[in-house]
């Protein structure tokens, strides 16, 4: 059985109240740490577990903190990026609704480390329940003495407050969070100054994911070195992993990294395998934003060493043959998905997630979408394939945040790996229609945003 830190007590009847919480260890990362630790301690001990971020980025987590500006009389802020967004994941927000207090403690945790006397949890919009329990399990933490002034009479003063989105997916990029936190229109900064330097109302900040900050409880409770002893090489700890699309069992589970990625699939442990006894076909592993990988490189490096859930071995080969952890999005497609449908679907969520603020993303992502639809309703051209590939090539790496990228890169694979399959819209385009045949509710693709 494999091992878990954060979702340990996930089962336990109440878990979600402060009371049982406390009961089953909560708060003991915040006793610890603000009763006998200093603020460096805490960083050094986030340093030694090699905690990389769960966002997305891979990050490690006690180097960022560590390039937080401390200048003399200028506040400093912790702000929780809890905009999860990414199609095909869903693991923060599960956090959040079964086990809200492991959140606060790490928020607590990290804001004492950072030497920050107001954080903030940024939370997508849509998501009003989970507002909802994050501020009762704040006020129960409040009114228990581990929230506000002279925190455990230790002299540590501390407010956190929850902060709804509008709903936009840019607002996941941390610069447009900060943005739409300060009440403005979440574009993205152009960086440097970062936002170590100058974040959240122009002072030194720290954006962390949900996952990220509360995985700092156990670093804290075990010690970091202890955590580093779990998973491999430098992917250390667990993951939860927001597993479906065609499985047995799709669902949130947390792994120790370095597990086969075969096993995941496979085992009853975990997705118990393809879900109607057919065959796998690929893989998005993390989030829609990662290039997608066909069955026969999802097992086997193209070394053919064994392909495991860590950064490292998903990353094997580049976007040659690898592709990304990212955000722990896994979604696996049987034999009878369509890849141009779900590369056009994507498209389409990020042709209409993109802020406009440049124009390779603006243009490019409405141009990609309308292609692809072409390709996917059997009205396209063999000329279409190399105008898609030439449209994503431009759009990689000339956008101010990360979001152009997103967009090219499931593009890009989806080619490089299935180029057949969008040959065959083009070849057989009476079959592609027949197929597609009850996709009339969906909307013609919208015209680029000028």
């Amino acid at each position: 059985m494999a091992r878990k830190l954060l979702l340990t007590h996930i089962d336990v009847p109440g878990i979600e109240g402060f009371e049982v919480y406390r009961q089953q260890g909560g708060y003991r990362a915040v006793e610890k740490a603000v009763k006998t630790m200093t603020p460096d301690d805490v960083v050094e001990e986030v340093k030694k577990s090699g905690l990389r971020g769960r966002g997305g980025a891979g990050f490690p987590t006690g180097m960022k903190w560590s390039f937080l500006a401390k200048p003399e009389g200028v506040a400093r802020y912790l702000v929780c990026n809890a905009d999860e967004s990414e199609p095909g994941t869903f693991k923060d927000r599960y956090l959040m609704t079964k086990i809200p207090h492991a959140l606060i403690e790490g928020m607590i945790v990290s804001s004492y480390a950072l030497g920050a006397n107001t954080s903030y949890i940024y939370v997508r919009g849509e998501m009003m329940p989970q507002i909802r329990i994050l501020e009762k399990a704040i006020a129960e933490a409040k009114a228990a003495g581990f929230l506000g002034k002279n925190i455990l009479g230790k002299g540590y003063d501390l407010e956190i407050y929850v902060q709804p989105g509008g709903g936009a997916y840019i607002c996941g990029e941390e610069t447009a969070l900060l943005e739409s936190l300060e009440g403005k229109r979440g574009n993205p900064r152009i960086k440097p100054p970062f936002p170590a330097v100058a974040g959240l109302y122009g002072c030194p900040t720290v954006v962390n994911n949900v996952e990220s900050i509360a995985a700092t409880v156990p670093i804290i409770n075990d010690g970091g070195e202890e955590y580093a002893k779990i998973g491999i090489e430098r992917s250390t700890g667990t993951k939860l992993i927001s597993a479906s699309g065609n499985l047995v069992k799709p669902g949130v589970y947390e792994i120790e990294l370095g597990l086969p990625v075969e096993e995941f699939i496979y085992s009853d442990e975990y997705c118990g395998g393809i879900a109607n006894g057919k065959r796998l076909k690929a893989v998005v592993a993390g989030g829609s934003s990662v290039p997608i990988l066909p069955a026969n490189l999802v097992f086997k490096t193209a070394n053919g060493e064994n392909r495991l859930m860590t950064y490292e071995s998903l990353a094997d080969g580049g976007f040659q043959t690898g592709t990304m952890m990212g955000s722990g999005g896994f979604i696996a497609y049987d034999e009878d998905q369509c890849i141009v449908r779900n590369t056009w679907n994507f498209t389409r969520f990020y042709h209409h997630e993109s802020c406009g603020q440049c124009s390779p993303c603006r243009e490019g992502t409405g141009w990609m979408e309308k292609v692809l639809h072409n390709i996917e309703s059997g009205k396209g051209s063999m000329e279409e394939i190399d105008l898609l590939w030439d449209i994503q090539r431009k759009i990689e790496g000339n956008t101010i945040c990360p979001l152009g990228d997103a967009a090219a890169w499931p593009v890009a694979a989806a080619i490089r790996h299935f180029r057949d399959e969008f040959e065959w819209h083009i070849t057989h385009p009476e079959e592609a229609q027949k197929r597609n045949f009850g996709l009339a509710h969906y909307a013609e693709p919208r015209q680029p945003v000028v």
